[in-house]
């Protein structure tokens, strides 16, 4: 696959935006978050791996911003909003791609399909990264929501509830100012991408997850791999921010039931904490890749 932009025809005829950056025998395919964000979240994957020499390859899913997308309102390509069809997608995605062997970064949404695609596909990995993102919805819902109680007073917490159970008006000025300061906190602490309009796929983002990360009405409310993940063998990473949405307590039970594993929790970082603190992300990640390389891979 050439250096830069390559737009993927899969083969229902839609087409996906993908980039490879960077040169080398480790091949790191990074599946991105939302459902419906897109691939810039990996944009600084490869100056940080380019020297131990990591080909970083990512793509925009369907439906999101620089892919196709698909009037989902159609009830011809309503089958393309399950988990299903993004599962099928990735192994399509790594078949076009050539890759083999490799590793498979899934960040958020991207980490649950990782684990789906490690049960399925695992004869294709060499090593696993799930990046925030534990095994089940459960423990994540009232996790997050507790982040609000903590943060918020009494009143501004009812506030948000009434907005989510009543008036359903989720573009209110207040509740939107509320998540902003929420998310400032615990998504991306310091961020550094600017664009002049939203990137995320709402269409996708809302039939998966619901109307936004406290009102989990989505059709992926439920799924849980807690019984499953003993199976995945892959040598794995599990990377988390010291201030994440996603509750370490489960993080640190994910570490305890794969067999291969590896928990590193970078601090000062988020949801996206590859962002917030690059130079801790990058050190774990890249010891990962080279301790498997090497054959000397243990986990902590």
């Amino acid at each position: 696959m050439n250096q830069g932009t390559t737009i993927l025809t899969l083969n229902n005829g839609y087409h996906l935006f993908s980039r490879k950056v960077g040169e080398g025998p480790i091949k790191l395919l990074c599946v991105h978050g939302g459902p419906g964000g897109t691939h810039e979240g990996f944009e600084n994957f490869a100056p940080y791996l380019n020297d131990m020499g990591v080909e970083v390859y990512m793509y925009d899913q369907l439906g999101s911003y620089h892919s196709d997308q698909p009037d989902f309102s159609k009830e011809e390509n309503r089958h393309f909003l399950t988990l299903d069809y993004y599962l099928g997608e990735l192994e399509e995605v790594r078949q076009k791609m050539g890759l083999e062997n490799f590793y498979l970064l899934g960040h958020s949404w991207g980490g649950l399909l990782a684990q789906e695609y490690a049960l399925k596909y695992g004869q294709h990995l060499k090593g696993l990264v799930l990046m925030s993102m534990i095994d089940n919805i459960e423990e994540y819902a009232p996790h997050v929501n507790k982040l609000r109680e903590d943060l918020f007073s009494d009143l501004e917490v009812q506030y948000m509830r009434d907005v989510e159970e009543e008036e359903e008006n989720f573009d209110d000025p207040m509740y939107q100012h509320l998540v902003r300061k929420l998310y400032s906190l615990y998504v991306t602490r310091h961020p550094k991408l600017k664009h002049m309009v939203s990137l995320k796929a709402a269409t996708v983002y809302n039939h998966f997850q619901g109307n936004n990360e406290f009102v989990m009405v989505g059709t992926l409310n439920g799924w849980d791999r807690r019984a499953d993940l003993h199976k995945i063998e892959t040598p794995t990473l599990l990377t988390f921010g010291e201030f994440d949405t996603m509750p370490l307590d489960s993080a640190r039970r994910m570490q305890n039931t794969l067999p291969h594993s590896r928990l590193v929790i970078t601090p000062d970082g988020g949801h996206c904490h590859n962002v917030d603190n690059p130079d801790a992300f990058f050190k774990s990640l890249s010891k990962f890749l080279q301790d498997v390389e090497d054959g000397t891979f243990q986990g902590a």
